[in-house]
């Protein structure tokens, strides 16, 4: 019998985290040794200059704890400097669109990175192996290069027709970018190509040696500096030595009897419980998955999370986030009873677009019992790739409300909602669901249907994450092409706006592992390119 699992989109950052269980590492060396790979192979979704959550549950240590890095605002922003350039919001509610783009392409879009500083921390504090032998296979598979994969492929050529920057641009962006994943024509190299990182295995050596220090306040954080300064960007190196994690514990909910352990906000946990308490009140099987009145009942949820996240979830160094009462089942049994009397809410936006899902994730269980959620992500990236440096930085600044005086507003220092939400569900004392996704704003709305179909509908969890899913983070509800038109007519006539994406696999890609009674099931979403490993 298997004694740990590990899933994730990326085939050659699922094996790295096995072999590394297979060496003796527990779940947050094989997680972190996964993550570092994830940014070599996958460039665009993650990487040392990017954001997450990292959720850990070390039961033999008494262990439960989040370790957020969430980007940051750099020191330079200030809240109107984008006031005038307002074109759009984002749909889904999750992100801006600015004239030239300055928010969502170049220098002036980078927050101030936390991911490899929440490497280096966890594997100080709670990893079983030495750093240098968790940044070793990252390193190798670098200098060895990596083939593009179908689905990062897709990503890259991806067009967007709602006013984002395309990926190929972003890819263009650098003269290090052109050389790394474009041909000589300046299209994205074709699936199958071999790409090899020298400048990132370097970068990856020095950090190895040197540890999150020489990123943040030494060699690499000097680099960093002055390409900032020649290209005008807001993040300096003031900026990177003065950055913190955040070190909590879990925001806790419970549904059917299971406890359910997420993130804190900015993250989407809260989220996840508010749908969570909102769905207890109503017997989802009997609806029958995915029928009419089913999908109706959980985007009314939706919707209403969503209103209540736009007007009150942001970083809580901020803003005032009314924890208790979002989370509150009393609230929930309220919303319940409009959803059941056919109650319909509607969500404000300013103007129609689309937010990419650029972001990755990471299912880990241990021989131990211990287990690790971490999503993380370079939001949209920025595509600047720091000349010699080899990797590229997030493009958080897309994120935030342009608008000042807002809950999400530009601030310096400040972090804006995310709708990562890496999630263990506990059955008394073990991990039932380690769980969490890749996909924007669609996150959360992916993660609750994967649950659903766990616990509510006894689907192991390869069914669970295969199944189709749909969303409503607007007045429009966004469902996959598997979902037959047949339900969906039924749910337009109750007056509803349908949006069928071309696509089979929608609302985030959900990567997760389920203990059915110490029996390891894992399921990395059909729609990219993961898998499970066993160990």
């Amino acid at each position: 019998m298997a004694q740990g699992m590990i899933v994730a989109p990326q085939p050659e950052a699922v094996e790295a985290g096995a072999l590394v269980l297979k060496a003796g590492g527990n779940c947050v060396d094989a997680a972190i040794a996964c993550a570092l790979v994830q940014g070599v192979v996958d460039p665009l979704m993650a990487g040392i200059a990017g954001f997450g959550s990292l959720h850990i549950f070390l039961p033999k240590r008494g262990v439960h704890r989040f370790i957020d890095f969430h980007g940051r605002v750099p020191a330079a922003a200030t809240p109107e400097m984008w006031a005038d350039r307002i074109e759009g919001e984002a749909r889904d509610g999750f992100g801006f669109i600015l004239r030239g783009r300055v928010n969502d392409l170049g220098y002036q879009s980078i927050t101030v990175p936390g991911s490899l500083l929440a490497y280096w921390e966890a594997i100080e504090e709670f990893g079983a192996l030495p750093w240098r032998a968790v940044v070793q296979p990252a390193i190798e598979q670098a200098e060895r290069g990596y083939m593009v994969r179908p689905h990062v492929h897709h990503f890259w050529t991806e067009d967007d027709d709602m006013g984002r920057v395309p990926n190929a641009e972003r890819l263009r962006f650098t003269a290090s970018g052109r050389r790394l994943y474009c041909d000589a024509e300046g299209a994205p190299l074709k699936p199958g190509s071999r790409i090899v990182n020298p400048d990132l295995a370097r970068t990856l050596r020095r950090i190895a040696e040197g540890g999150a220090e020489v990123f943040y306040r030494g060699e690499i954080a000097e680099a960093i500096d002055a390409d900032m300064k020649r290209g005008g960007g807001l993040l300096s190196g003031e900026d990177l030595a003065a950055y913190r994690t955040r070190h909590c514990a879990p925001l806790w909910g419970e549904y059917r009897g299971l406890r359910v352990a997420t993130n804190n906000p900015p993250g989407g946990g809260i989220m996840l419980i508010e749908m969570l308490n909102i769905l207890e009140n109503f017997d989802l099987a009997a609806l029958g998955h995915n029928s009419a009145e089913y999908i109706r009942v959980l985007c009314e949820a939706m919707k209403r999370a969503t209103v209540d996240k736009d007007a009150h979830v942001g970083d809580p160094s901020f803003v005032e986030v009314p924890v208790g009462r979002l989370t509150d089942k009393a609230r929930a049994q309220e919303a319940a009873d409009a959803i059941r009397a056919g109650e319909v809410v509607h969500v404000p936006r300013l103007e129609r677009g689309a937010e990419q899902p650029n972001t990755t994730h990471v299912s880990v269980i241990d021989r131990d019992g211990g287990a690790v959620s971490m999503t993380h992500s370079l939001g949209m990236p920025s595509g600047v790739i720091t000349e010699g440096l080899g990797f590229m930085y997030n493009g958080c600044m897309a994120v935030f409300d342009p608008r000042p005086g807002r809950t999400g507003s530009i601030a310096p220092g400040k972090s804006r909602f995310s709708a990562i939400a890496p999630t263990i569900v506990l059955k008394g004392e073990r991990p039932h669901i380690v769980i969490g996704a890749p996909g924007g704003t669609q996150i959360t709305m992916g993660v609750l249907q994967a649950i659903l179909n766990v616990v509510d509908f006894g689907m192991s969890m390869s069914d669970s994450v295969g199944a189709p899913r749909f969303s409503a983070t607007s007045d429009v509800i966004d469902v996959c092409n598997r979902i037959p038109r047949y339900v969906t007519r039924a749910v337009e006539a109750r007056g509803y706006r349908v949006a069928r994406s071309y696509l089979s696999y929608t609302t985030a890609a959900i990567h997760g592992i389920a203990d059915h009674d110490g029996h390891l099931v894992g399921g990395a979403d059909p729609g990219r390119d993961g898998m499970a490993l066993a160990v």
